[in-house]
């Protein structure tokens, strides 16, 4: 019997972080707004936010501004609009008329950046940086 609950508790620990169809093989940006820890992946005009961190009972609303704002910090594109739940939430991009996403990793402008505060995440074992970051 323990060892069925021991392999229970492991596999659920570890598909809490798993991406969907769409967003499986993409590699994941950690990212904290207002105390909700996303991993988020983008897909063209789709972004996926999972939350990492844990919540006493949170409400879908809170979360999925939180999981939409880690949306457009990473893809650098406006979200239309964010579905699904607590743990997982599905964005549409709009990154203006034709073209793709733009690069994420290009600067999209200079900001300054104060550092709130920092952890190692448990999902990625990567440092995890909570900003507030204003654009200059």
């Amino acid at each position: 019997m323990r060892k069925s609950l021991a392999l229970f508790s492991f596999v659920f620990a570890v598909a809490c972080n798993t991406a969907g169809p769409h967003f499986r093989g993409l590699p994941a940006t950690t990212v904290t707004v207002n105390g909700s820890t996303f991993d988020v992946r983008v897909n063209g005009r789709l972004a996926e936010a999972i939350r990492t961190n844990p919540e006493y009972a949170p409400r879908f609303g809170p979360i999925r501004d939180r999981a939409g704002k880690a949306m457009q910090i990473v893809s650098g594109c406006a979200v239309k609009e964010v579905r699904g739940d607590q743990a997982q939430a599905t964005g549409i991009l709009d990154c203006g008329k034709g073209g793709p996403a733009p690069d994420r990793l290009k600067p999209q402008g200079e900001y300054d950046c104060l550092t709130l505060d920092s952890h190692i995440s448990p999902a990625t074992h990567e440092l995890v940086l909570d900003l507030d970051c204003t654009l200059i």
